[in-house]
């Protein structure tokens, strides 16, 4: 027994060891590219490529983002019935399948800037799809390979992604135009690197020749039903996700706009990267653990763990409040160019904006691996639309402090949800 512990401990460090690797030096990556982009983009263009953003960030939340979720929930009760053959063909079969769906989105945005004469956002437009396909297809690779506990790879991915950013930002802005259409291309050309080498990796630790029943009808049709909740409350969460950004720029300016996509970069981004980590390392675990999610001291240990960790997350969450409190000039000094400066004092409340967020998301851990994403439809949506209104009104009335506010009130919310709903699946 003692020899297994020791075994299965000296996995577990070795595992974490790999991710926070990858997430430091993913964090430490983003970081610099905030850095570069402010350094050779005005905060108008900046705004315009935080907007491009938004675009990409509705592809992934309502097509590849619900998918991946479904993919990596799946791959323990594959292997463990021996179905590895069966599931990858399901998930080539879905891929491509919402793919068709991205290309129908991709043409009725196109048509819709058309109409609407908004014909100079065409460009960025479509590099924002192109960016976010790509970088839905690096996310379900990773899935895979986090799912199967190959966490090197993983993260040497991880960090990878955000330096081919900030190398390829660098050559495209000063060699093309400093514009954000370039800063846009140089995104979607540094992922498809990424995702380049990360389908190498892939096909290396995919048996070539994989045995099984191959019962790719019913994995297809488990997958599909398991993400469609995140698909259904995807669109709503990319209306309360986008609305900051779109509501400044409706009521002020789009250099605004490229301000608050900063502060949100250096304050919201390093927290979720963060508790991101812990869901990489603890997801795979967690949902090993839970298995099909029918048994119920199987179940009743996951849910323990996770809110240890809900716990965890909080207090570092506050922690990082104060660190932010106390030295955010000195922070945005060294990170971002001069003229952004004048905001950092909002920085240490979209810490705690993200950090409570994060906190949410950790406790809904609990809910996926139960397979219970059902219960989450009406709290993701309910939520989602009142930070829509949240967010439009903090723009009207105060600006970026008044979004800002409106962040931390949705966060409070949607995480006491998630704590209500899961209590009442404990107590089922």
């Amino acid at each position: 027994m003692d020899i297994f512990l020791s075994a299965r401990f000296r996995r577990l460090f070795k595992e974490s060891f790999w991710i926070v690797l990858g997430q430091v030096a993913a964090v430490i990556g983003a970081l610099a590219l905030v850095r570069l982009l402010t350094e050779l983009l005005d905060p108008t263009a900046y705004g315009e490529l935080a907007l491009g953003m938004a675009m990409a960030t509705l592809v992934n939340l309502i097509v590849l983002g619900p998918l991946g979720n479904g993919v990596n929930r799946f791959y323990a009760p594959a292997l463990e019935k021996g179905d590895l053959g069966g599931y990858l063909n399901a998930v080539r079969r879905l891929v491509l399948n919402a793919t068709g769906i991205i290309i129908f989105i991709t043409l009725f945005a196109i048509g819709g800037l058309l109409v609407s004469g908004r014909t100079e956002w065409i460009t960025i437009v479509v590099m924002a799809i192109i960016f976010a396909t790509l970088s839905g297809y690096n996310a379900i690779l990773s899935g895979i390979q986090n799912a199967a506990r190959q966490r090197a790879v993983v993260a040497l991915h991880q960090g990878m992604e955000y330096w081919a950013r900030f190398l390829v930002a660098a050559a495209l802005l000063s060699w093309l135009s400093a514009t954000s259409t370039v800063a846009m291309l140089a995104y979607a050309v540094a992922v498809m690197l990424v995702l380049g080498s990360q389908y190498i990796f892939f096909r290396k630790i995919v048996p070539k020749n994989v045995t099984g029943p191959h019962i790719e009808g019913r994995w297809r049709e488990q997958m599909f039903i398991y993400s469609l909740p995140f698909a259904s409350w995807g669109i709503f969460y990319w209306a309360q996700s986008a609305s900051d950004r779109l509501a400044l720029e409706f009521f002020t300016t789009t250099r605004e706009v490229g301000v608050y996509a900063v502060l949100f970069q250096l304050g919201y981004q390093p927290v979720s990267m963060a508790t991101g980590m812990a869901m990489q390392l603890l997801a795979p675990i967690m949902y090993q653990q839970a298995g099909d999610a029918s048994d119920s001291r199987r179940n009743a240990n996951v849910n323990k763990l996770i809110w240890r960790l809900a716990w965890l997350s909080l207090s570092v969450t506050g922690v990082a409040f104060l660190l932010a409190l106390l030295f955010h000039t000195q922070i945005f000094w060294f990170f971002v160019a001069k003229e952004y400066a004048y905001i950092s004092y909002l920085l240490p409340w979209v810490v705690l904006a993200g950090g409570i967020f994060a906190g949410g998301q950790v406790i809904s851990l609990n809910l996926m691996s139960q397979m219970k994403t059902h219960t989450m439809v009406g709290a993701k949506i309910a939520t989602a639309i009142l930070g829509v209104i949240f967010n439009f009104a903090g723009a009207y009335l105060f600006g970026i402090t008044g979004i800002v506010f409106a962040g931390v009130l949705f966060s409070i919310l949607y995480s006491a949800w998630m704590v209500m709903l899961s209590k009442r699946v404990k107590v089922d």
